[in-house]
């Protein structure tokens, strides 16, 4: 028998004790199976359309299904938990506004650790919150809706995607600078918020731009009074924006971005930001959510942090100058 070579020993001896090889045990480069993506509302809203179009691009850039899960309550922060614990293995990520960060936590407790848990990827887009009125009320502009208030204290009805969301901290910023006293209806997301509104379940809701809501809008079934953004909205030029009217405080946008569990591997993160900022620079993706007032976003998993701990530290000043308690 010819003798074994030191390289046939060191092949043969973890076969023969039932091992597999190290180099066996590499794992599959990514992505090889299908990615998850938790959104952090329910169908039917803004949020939802916008992480389906993503999904819909991303999979042929990445070779694999992309499939979403709508994982909606307590204004995103069910989402925010579940990808925190989950597997930092690149294949579940969550869409979300990013105020389970950074505003949630200053309103009571979460399960995550905003800092630690979860990995910024990459922002989306930003999103203005516009003020509307439903069939439940004659008001149609921002100060028959402060006349009303007035004259009906705790009458008026304003519904939100929930709370500590971002219409949340709107409502409460306008009651404290106008001195008003409005109830706050909160709801789970957008989908189920917009159903009641059409069929005038409450008086006004807050709630971000979308395509659908700019249908309702020019049907006459909702009435702007006022928008929460930097300027005016093509779609809206005679709607003022809320420091027009006075309430800059008040006067705020959503800014939705994709995150990872934390320990994710830096070339994962950087691979899915790369990705989505190609799917943001296509002209048809950038008119489809121009089309509905949301502006496309993009840039690094860094500039995300920034604008994270900037959101965080500017709400914990809201929330503290104004009062702000958990309902």
């Amino acid at each position: 028998m010819t003798p074994l070579s030191r390289r046939q020993l060191l092949v043969g001896a973890p076969l023969a004790l039932g091992l597999t090889p190290t180099w066996a045990q590499s794992p599959a480069p990514w992505p090889s199976r299908p990615l998850h993506i938790l959104v952090a509302y329910p169908p039917g809203g803004v949020s939802d359309a916008v992480a389906r179009l993503l999904a819909e691009q991303l999979q042929p850039a990445l070779g694999v299904s992309v499939l979403i899960e709508n994982k909606a309550g307590a204004s995103g922060a069910i989402a925010m938990d579940a990808v925190a614990k989950a597997a930092p293995d690149g294949y579940t990520l969550t869409f979300s506004a990013i105020s389970p960060l950074t505003l949630s936590p200053h309103l009571g407790r979460v399960p995550y650790d905003p800092l630690r848990d979860v990995q910024p990827v990459v922002q989306v887009m930003s999103s203005p919150v516009l003020l509307l009125a439903t069939s439940a009320t004659p008001v149609r502009d921002f100060a028959g809706l402060l006349a009303q208030a007035r004259q009906r204290p705790g009458g008026l009805r304003w519904a939100t995607a929930g709370q500590a969301s971002l219409g949340h901290i709107m409502l409460e910023q306008l009651k404290a600078a106008a001195q008003v006293d409005i109830t706050h209806v909160p709801y789970k997301g957008g989908g189920q918020q917009m159903t009641d509104a059409l069929s005038g379940q409450f008086e006004v809701l807050s709630t971000n731009a979308s395509a659908a809501v700019l249908q309702h809008i020019a049907s006459g079934r909702l009435h702007p009074l006022a928008v929460g953004s930097a300027q005016r909205l093509d779609t809206l030029p005679k709607v003022p924006t809320l420091t027009e009217l006075g309430y800059a405080a008040a006067n705020l946008a959503s800014q939705f971005a994709l995150f990872a569990p934390a320990r994710t591997p830096q070339a994962v993160v950087e691979r899915v930001n790369q990705e989505v900022n190609r799917v943001l620079a296509r002209p048809e993706v950038r008119q489809r959510l121009l089309a509905s007032d949301n502006q496309p976003a993009g840039g690094k998993p860094a500039d995300l942090a920034r604008l994270i701990a900037q959101e965080s530290e500017a709400n914990a000043r809201i929330i503290r100058t104004a009062g702000i308690k958990p309902d």
